[in-house]
């Protein structure tokens, strides 16, 4: 039993060691390929103004932006990460029993609540 959860806990060491180790070995192997000459650097100033879709910016970049920007994203998040969680279980819905329904209830009850609060503030309504 012990060496089964040690087996869990090394696989979860060696994800994190990959986690780490392939996007630092990205970046090694960029910055080595521009020191070698591989990777083309030519900065201008153009190349480095702030580019949103395709609009030229107005103000610098430290301007403030509208706090409902903010609130639209992490609702987006919020929703779209709890509406992934639903797939594995509707995927496997005929071979759960009870408890599974029960608690699947009880999941999506706190999302609508959830949904329910912000309808109330009014934070998913645009306003001008």
């Amino acid at each position: 039993m012990i060496e089964d959860y040690l087996r869990q806990y090394g696989l979860i060491a060696i994800f994190g060691v990959l986690a780490i180790l392939v996007p630092t070995g990205m970046l090694l192997v960029s910055l080595l390929a521009s020191r070698v000459g591989l990777r083309p650097s030519n900065p201008t100033t153009v190349k480095s103004e702030t580019y949103e879709c395709g609009v030229e910016a107005l103000g610098g970049p430290w301007n403030q932006f509208n706090f409902r920007y903010y609130m639209f994203a992490i609702l987006f998040v919020i929703f779209d990460v709890e509406v992934v969680f639903l797939y594995p279980w509707a995927a496997k819905f005929l071979k759960l029993e009870l408890f599974a329904l029960i608690e699947m209830a009880v999941f999506v009850l706190i999302l609508l609540a959830g949904w329910a609060y912000a309808w109330r503030k009014r934070d998913l309504e645009w306003r001008s």
